[in-house]
């Protein structure tokens, strides 16, 4: 009777252990996501001073004094609060200035959303300002339609709504109001 109660605990000791073996699986992301809320960003930088470069020549510098990390998202983005600043270099090494209080950058869109106190100064000094303004990176577009000023040397245009590509020499502001001059 000896041999059979062995015989009996070994068969179950060993249907125990294949079962807990197929019952595994990978469960790293679950494991990587212990003690963080959706809600919580993974990660927070501060004061952040990025600079892109494009075969050796800084193209871009970003300047944010807090960001959150929040790639743990089903829809992944980056925040960047207490202000931003990014300067932009053409191939000329004319410098062009974007700042906003805060901005998020969508990862899966590749849309920049700037909002509040959001103002553009380009190298030939053209000043836009407005309270949220889109970015696209794949189209290189800005846009908004909220209430603009666009301000050039001769004219200053408020309306509701600017498109325009991202060295502004298609622009173009819907809804205007304003001073502008035009050419007989």
């Amino acid at each position: 009777m000896s041999k059979k109660v062995t015989y009996i605990i070994l068969h179950i000791v060993t249907i125990f252990i294949v079962t807990m073996f197929f019952s595994c699986n990978d469960s790293f992301k679950q494991v990587q996501k212990i003690g963080i809320s959706e809600n919580e960003p993974i990660g927070i930088d501060f004061n952040t001073n990025l600079k892109y470069t494009d075969s050796g020549r800084v193209t871009a510098n970003l300047i944010s004094t807090k960001a959150f990390d929040y790639r743990n998202r089903d829809f992944p983005f980056y925040e960047f609060v207490d202000g931003v600043t990014l300067y932009i270099f053409d191939k000329e090494n004319n410098k062009s200035t974007v700042s906003a209080n805060n901005a998020f950058v969508y990862i899966q869109t590749d849309l920049i959303d700037m909002q509040s106190n959001v103002v553009i100064t380009t190298h030939d000094n053209k000043v836009l300002k407005t309270d949220q303004l889109f970015y696209d990176q794949k189209k290189e577009w800005l846009f908004t339609n909220k209430p603009v000023t666009f301000q050039t040397d001769q004219d200053l245009i408020h309306g509701n709504g600017f498109d325009s590509d991202s060295k502004f020499t298609n622009a173009e502001v819907l809804e205007v109001t304003g001073i502008i001059t035009l050419e007989d």
